[in-house]
Protein backbone atom coordinates (compact mmCIF):
# COMPACT_ATOMS: atom_id res chain seq x y z
CA UNK A 1 0.00 0.00 0.00
CA UNK A 2 1.29 3.60 -0.75
CA UNK A 3 0.70 5.67 1.87
CA UNK A 4 1.02 9.68 1.54
CA UNK A 5 1.02 11.43 5.52
CA UNK A 6 0.45 14.95 4.73
CA UNK A 7 1.73 16.88 8.01
CA UNK A 8 5.18 15.94 9.50
CA UNK A 9 4.78 17.49 13.39
CA UNK A 10 4.57 15.38 16.43
CA UNK A 11 1.78 13.09 15.53
CA UNK A 12 2.21 12.92 11.69
CA UNK A 13 6.05 12.24 11.79
CA UNK A 14 5.37 9.14 13.85
CA UNK A 15 2.28 7.60 11.72
CA UNK A 16 4.77 7.98 8.58
CA UNK A 17 7.49 6.13 11.05
CA UNK A 18 4.86 3.63 11.95
CA UNK A 19 3.65 3.00 8.52
CA UNK A 20 7.14 2.45 7.49
CA UNK A 21 8.58 1.03 9.96
CA UNK A 22 6.29 -1.19 11.24
CA UNK A 23 3.75 -1.87 8.68
CA UNK A 24 6.18 -2.04 5.63
CA UNK A 25 4.31 0.14 3.73
CA UNK A 26 5.60 3.00 0.89
CA UNK A 27 5.28 6.10 2.44
CA UNK A 28 5.65 9.14 1.26
CA UNK A 29 6.01 12.05 4.39
CA UNK A 30 5.46 15.95 3.16
CA UNK A 31 5.34 19.46 5.03
CA UNK A 32 5.67 22.40 4.11
CA UNK A 33 8.82 24.04 2.74
CA UNK A 34 10.49 26.24 5.52
CA UNK A 35 8.29 25.09 8.38
CA UNK A 36 10.50 24.00 11.64
CA UNK A 37 8.93 20.60 11.51
CA UNK A 38 9.75 19.71 7.82
CA UNK A 39 13.14 21.64 7.75
CA UNK A 40 14.18 19.79 11.09
CA UNK A 41 13.44 16.12 9.49
CA UNK A 42 14.77 17.28 6.44
CA UNK A 43 18.19 18.52 7.93
CA UNK A 44 18.66 15.44 10.26
CA UNK A 45 16.43 12.55 9.49
CA UNK A 46 14.74 13.01 13.38
CA UNK A 47 12.67 14.70 15.50
CA UNK A 48 11.99 14.67 19.03
CA UNK A 49 10.07 11.67 18.70
CA UNK A 50 11.27 9.11 15.77
CA UNK A 51 13.94 8.84 13.85
CA UNK A 52 12.56 8.23 9.91
CA UNK A 53 13.28 4.86 8.03
CA UNK A 54 15.17 5.50 5.35
CA UNK A 55 12.70 4.37 2.84
CA UNK A 56 10.10 6.79 3.69
CA UNK A 57 10.20 9.94 1.35
CA UNK A 58 10.57 13.17 2.49
CA UNK A 59 8.93 16.04 0.54
CA UNK A 60 7.89 19.45 0.29
CA UNK A 61 5.67 18.94 -3.09
CA UNK A 62 2.59 18.73 -2.62
CA UNK A 63 0.90 17.50 -5.61
CA UNK A 64 3.85 14.64 -5.66
CA UNK A 65 2.46 13.71 -2.48
CA UNK A 66 -1.26 13.45 -3.15
CA UNK A 67 -0.36 11.71 -6.66
CA UNK A 68 1.45 9.18 -6.15
CA UNK A 69 -0.07 7.73 -3.25
CA UNK A 70 -3.28 5.70 -2.34
CA UNK A 71 -4.34 6.81 0.71
CA UNK A 72 -3.48 10.15 1.89
CA UNK A 73 -3.63 10.73 5.50
CA UNK A 74 -3.49 14.09 7.16
CA UNK A 75 -2.48 15.33 10.48
CA UNK A 76 -1.81 18.83 10.39
CA UNK A 77 -3.74 21.42 12.82
CA UNK A 78 -7.46 20.94 12.68
CA UNK A 79 -8.28 24.71 12.18
CA UNK A 80 -6.29 24.83 9.10
CA UNK A 81 -7.69 22.07 7.41
CA UNK A 82 -10.22 23.91 5.79
CA UNK A 83 -7.84 26.01 3.90
CA UNK A 84 -5.33 23.42 3.59
CA UNK A 85 -8.19 21.14 1.26
CA UNK A 86 -8.24 24.07 -1.15
CA UNK A 87 -4.93 22.94 -2.14
CA UNK A 88 -5.14 19.31 -2.00
CA UNK A 89 -8.75 19.32 -4.65
CA UNK A 90 -7.14 21.61 -7.33
CA UNK A 91 -5.17 17.81 -7.77
CA UNK A 92 -6.87 14.54 -9.09
CA UNK A 93 -8.20 13.40 -5.83
CA UNK A 94 -10.95 11.38 -7.13
CA UNK A 95 -9.88 7.76 -6.36
CA UNK A 96 -7.59 8.48 -3.55
CA UNK A 97 -8.89 7.80 0.53
CA UNK A 98 -8.79 10.04 2.99
CA UNK A 99 -7.73 9.35 6.61
CA UNK A 100 -7.98 12.04 8.91
CA UNK A 101 -5.73 11.64 12.11
CA UNK A 102 -6.12 14.66 13.72
CA UNK A 103 -9.04 15.63 16.77
CA UNK A 104 -10.78 18.89 16.62
CA UNK A 105 -13.95 20.99 15.78
CA UNK A 106 -13.66 23.55 12.79
CA UNK A 107 -14.14 26.77 15.37
CA UNK A 108 -16.18 29.04 12.88
CA UNK A 109 -18.17 26.62 11.49
CA UNK A 110 -18.93 24.07 14.31
CA UNK A 111 -18.34 21.87 11.60
CA UNK A 112 -16.44 17.81 12.38
CA UNK A 113 -13.58 17.73 10.20
CA UNK A 114 -14.71 14.94 8.00
CA UNK A 115 -17.85 17.47 7.10
CA UNK A 116 -14.93 19.65 6.09
CA UNK A 117 -13.74 17.21 3.68
CA UNK A 118 -17.10 16.30 2.29
CA UNK A 119 -17.84 20.34 1.43
CA UNK A 120 -14.03 20.01 0.32
CA UNK A 121 -15.59 17.97 -2.69
CA UNK A 122 -14.15 14.83 -1.14
CA UNK A 123 -16.43 11.65 -1.63
CA UNK A 124 -18.29 10.21 2.32
CA UNK A 125 -17.15 6.45 0.95
CA UNK A 126 -13.83 7.74 0.63
CA UNK A 127 -13.12 8.78 3.92
CA UNK A 128 -12.14 7.82 7.59
CA UNK A 129 -10.78 8.96 10.94
CA UNK A 130 -8.32 7.50 13.16
CA UNK A 131 -8.74 8.46 16.85
CA UNK A 132 -8.54 6.94 20.12
CA UNK A 133 -5.85 6.85 22.83
CA UNK A 134 -1.85 7.03 22.71
CA UNK A 135 1.21 8.64 23.11
CA UNK A 136 4.07 8.74 20.86
CA UNK A 137 6.94 8.31 23.61
CA UNK A 138 4.75 5.13 24.44
CA UNK A 139 4.48 3.68 20.87
CA UNK A 140 8.44 3.83 19.97
CA UNK A 141 9.27 2.47 23.30
CA UNK A 142 7.20 -0.22 22.25
CA UNK A 143 3.88 -0.06 24.63
CA UNK A 144 0.88 -0.74 22.42
CA UNK A 145 -2.33 0.36 23.07
CA UNK A 146 -5.77 0.59 21.29
CA UNK A 147 -7.66 2.82 18.39
CA UNK A 148 -10.16 3.42 16.37
CA UNK A 149 -11.02 3.54 12.51
CA UNK A 150 -14.48 4.69 11.94
CA UNK A 151 -15.71 5.88 8.19
CA UNK A 152 -19.36 6.67 6.40
CA UNK A 153 -18.19 2.91 4.61
CA UNK A 154 -18.75 -0.16 6.57
CA UNK A 155 -16.22 -1.69 4.03
CA UNK A 156 -13.23 0.94 4.23
CA UNK A 157 -13.10 1.32 7.71
CA UNK A 158 -12.74 -2.45 8.35
CA UNK A 159 -10.53 -2.70 5.02
CA UNK A 160 -8.11 0.00 6.86
CA UNK A 161 -8.39 -1.36 10.45
CA UNK A 162 -7.32 -4.61 8.93
CA UNK A 163 -4.83 -3.07 7.27
CA UNK A 164 -3.22 -0.46 9.87
CA UNK A 165 -3.39 -3.38 12.90
CA UNK A 166 -0.47 -4.65 13.86
CA UNK A 167 1.11 -5.59 17.66
CA UNK A 168 1.41 -1.94 18.69
CA UNK A 169 -2.01 -1.00 17.88
CA UNK A 170 -4.83 -2.79 18.17
CA UNK A 171 -7.86 -1.21 16.10
CA UNK A 172 -11.33 -1.48 16.59
CA UNK A 173 -14.18 -0.63 13.86
CA UNK A 174 -16.02 2.87 14.52
CA UNK A 175 -19.94 2.74 14.21
CA UNK A 176 -20.26 6.39 14.91
CA UNK A 177 -18.48 8.84 13.20
CA UNK A 178 -20.32 11.68 14.53
CA UNK A 179 -19.65 10.47 18.08
CA UNK A 180 -16.13 9.88 17.78
CA UNK A 181 -15.14 12.60 16.05
CA UNK A 182 -16.87 14.72 18.66
CA UNK A 183 -15.66 12.26 21.70
CA UNK A 184 -12.02 12.88 20.14
CA UNK A 185 -12.32 16.32 20.07
CA UNK A 186 -14.36 17.20 23.08
CA UNK A 187 -11.22 15.06 25.20
CA UNK A 188 -8.69 17.89 24.49
CA UNK A 189 -11.06 20.11 26.22
CA UNK A 190 -11.43 18.20 29.10
CA UNK A 191 -7.41 17.88 29.24
CA UNK A 192 -7.58 21.52 29.71
CA UNK A 193 -9.84 21.24 32.32
CA UNK A 194 -7.46 18.51 34.09
CA UNK A 195 -4.51 21.00 33.84
CA UNK A 196 -5.82 23.60 35.51
CA UNK A 197 -6.91 20.95 38.17
CA UNK A 198 -3.17 19.96 38.59
CA UNK A 199 -1.88 23.57 38.25
CA UNK A 200 -4.13 24.67 41.55
CA UNK A 201 -3.74 21.83 43.36
CA UNK A 202 -7.05 20.35 42.97
CA UNK A 203 -6.00 16.89 41.41
CA UNK A 204 -8.91 15.26 43.51
CA UNK A 205 -11.02 16.52 41.40
CA UNK A 206 -10.13 14.74 38.24
CA UNK A 207 -12.68 11.69 38.97
CA UNK A 208 -15.90 13.87 39.07
CA UNK A 209 -14.18 15.98 35.63
CA UNK A 210 -14.23 12.66 33.96
CA UNK A 211 -17.61 11.43 35.38
CA UNK A 212 -19.46 14.56 34.24
CA UNK A 213 -17.02 15.25 31.07
CA UNK A 214 -17.83 12.40 29.62
CA UNK A 215 -21.97 12.62 30.22
CA UNK A 216 -21.88 16.25 29.24
CA UNK A 217 -20.03 15.71 26.11
CA UNK A 218 -22.75 12.52 25.41
CA UNK A 219 -25.45 15.33 25.50
CA UNK A 220 -23.91 16.87 22.52
CA UNK A 221 -22.78 14.09 20.69
CA UNK A 222 -26.81 12.56 20.82
CA UNK A 223 -27.96 16.15 19.81
CA UNK A 224 -25.93 16.32 17.25
CA UNK A 225 -27.42 13.05 15.98
CA UNK A 226 -24.70 10.34 17.41
CA UNK A 227 -24.98 8.12 20.25
CA UNK A 228 -25.08 8.49 23.72
CA UNK A 229 -22.65 6.07 24.60
CA UNK A 230 -19.98 7.12 22.14
CA UNK A 231 -18.81 9.32 25.00
CA UNK A 232 -17.80 6.31 26.76
CA UNK A 233 -15.42 4.42 24.24
CA UNK A 234 -12.25 4.73 23.21
CA UNK A 235 -12.25 8.08 20.99
CA UNK A 236 -13.42 10.02 24.47
CA UNK A 237 -13.28 8.36 27.93
CA UNK A 238 -10.79 5.51 26.51
CA UNK A 239 -8.59 8.56 25.87
CA UNK A 240 -8.78 10.18 29.01
CA UNK A 241 -5.43 8.47 30.11
CA UNK A 242 -3.40 10.03 28.07
CA UNK A 243 -4.93 13.33 27.66
CA UNK A 244 -6.15 13.77 31.53
CA UNK A 245 -2.97 12.35 33.17
CA UNK A 246 -0.09 12.06 31.32
CA UNK A 247 3.08 14.44 31.08
CA UNK A 248 3.18 14.26 27.36
CA UNK A 249 -0.57 15.78 27.11
CA UNK A 250 -0.11 19.14 25.36
CA UNK A 251 -3.58 20.24 26.77
CA UNK A 252 -3.16 18.99 30.42
CA UNK A 253 0.27 21.00 29.88
CA UNK A 254 -2.13 24.22 29.10
CA UNK A 255 -4.51 24.10 31.36
CA UNK A 256 -1.55 23.36 34.15
CA UNK A 257 0.55 26.24 32.66
CA UNK A 258 -2.94 28.84 32.40
CA UNK A 259 -3.56 27.75 36.24
CA UNK A 260 0.20 29.15 37.17
CA UNK A 261 0.17 32.29 34.93
CA UNK A 262 2.04 31.18 32.22
CA UNK A 263 1.71 30.18 28.38
CA UNK A 264 2.13 26.98 26.48
CA UNK A 265 4.26 27.25 23.64
CA UNK A 266 2.32 24.38 21.55
CA UNK A 267 -0.56 23.75 19.73
CA UNK A 268 -3.14 22.71 22.32
CA UNK A 269 -6.34 22.05 20.18
CA UNK A 270 -8.54 22.14 22.83
CA UNK A 271 -8.15 25.72 23.45
CA UNK A 272 -10.02 26.41 19.38
CA UNK A 273 -12.47 23.59 20.37
CA UNK A 274 -13.49 24.51 24.03
CA UNK A 275 -14.76 27.81 22.01
CA UNK A 276 -16.27 25.48 18.85
CA UNK A 277 -17.97 23.46 21.64
CA UNK A 278 -18.98 26.72 23.49
CA UNK A 279 -21.25 27.42 20.47
CA UNK A 280 -22.25 23.78 19.64
CA UNK A 281 -23.95 23.99 23.15
CA UNK A 282 -25.57 27.25 22.59
CA UNK A 283 -27.17 25.94 19.29
CA UNK A 284 -28.60 23.02 20.55
CA UNK A 285 -29.26 24.87 23.83
CA UNK A 286 -27.22 22.53 26.00
CA UNK A 287 -26.12 22.79 29.15
CA UNK A 288 -22.25 22.26 29.14
CA UNK A 289 -21.10 23.71 32.36
CA UNK A 290 -17.21 22.05 32.18
CA UNK A 291 -17.14 23.19 28.49
CA UNK A 292 -18.34 26.86 29.89
CA UNK A 293 -15.86 26.89 31.80
CA UNK A 294 -12.88 26.07 30.07
CA UNK A 295 -14.31 28.39 27.28
CA UNK A 296 -13.95 31.02 30.37
CA UNK A 297 -10.87 30.35 31.39
CA UNK A 298 -9.53 30.22 28.12
CA UNK A 299 -10.51 33.57 26.43
CA UNK A 300 -12.93 35.44 29.34
CA UNK A 301 -10.31 35.60 31.98
CA UNK A 302 -7.00 37.47 32.73
CA UNK A 303 -4.55 34.49 34.11
CA UNK A 304 -2.07 35.77 31.96
CA UNK A 305 -1.90 39.45 33.02
CA UNK A 306 -2.47 39.58 36.63
CA UNK A 307 -0.21 36.60 38.00
CA UNK A 308 -2.65 35.01 39.77
CA UNK A 309 -3.69 32.23 36.90
CA UNK A 310 -4.02 29.29 39.65
CA UNK A 311 -7.22 31.86 41.62
CA UNK A 312 -8.91 33.05 38.41
CA UNK A 313 -8.83 29.41 36.95
CA UNK A 314 -10.01 27.67 40.06
CA UNK A 315 -12.51 30.49 40.76
CA UNK A 316 -14.01 29.85 37.47
CA UNK A 317 -14.13 25.92 38.04
CA UNK A 318 -15.24 25.84 41.46
CA UNK A 319 -18.47 28.49 40.17
CA UNK A 320 -19.45 25.17 39.00
CA UNK A 321 -20.29 23.80 42.93
CA UNK A 322 -22.69 26.62 42.86
CA UNK A 323 -25.23 24.98 40.35
CA UNK A 324 -28.54 23.94 41.46
CA UNK A 325 -28.53 20.32 42.51
CA UNK A 326 -29.83 17.77 40.89
CA UNK A 327 -30.17 13.94 40.20
CA UNK A 328 -26.65 12.68 38.62
CA UNK A 329 -28.40 11.08 35.08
Amino acid sequence: MKISVLGCGRWGSFIAWYQATVLKNQVISWGPEGEYSYEVLKNTGRNEYVELDKSITLTCDLKFAVDKSDVIIISISSQGLRGFMKKITAYNVKDKIFVLCMKGIEESTGKRLSEVLIESGIQKNKIAVWVGPGHIQAFTSGIPNCMIIDSYSAELKKELANKFKSNLIRFYYGNDIIGNEIGAAAKNVLGIAAGVLDGSGYVSLKGPLMARGAFEVGKLIKAMGGEFNSAYGLAHLGDYETTLFSEFSHNRRYGEMMAHGAKFDKLAEGVMTAKAMKELADRYNLEMPITEAVYEACFLSHVFEDGDGAKNCMNIILKLFDRVTKSEF
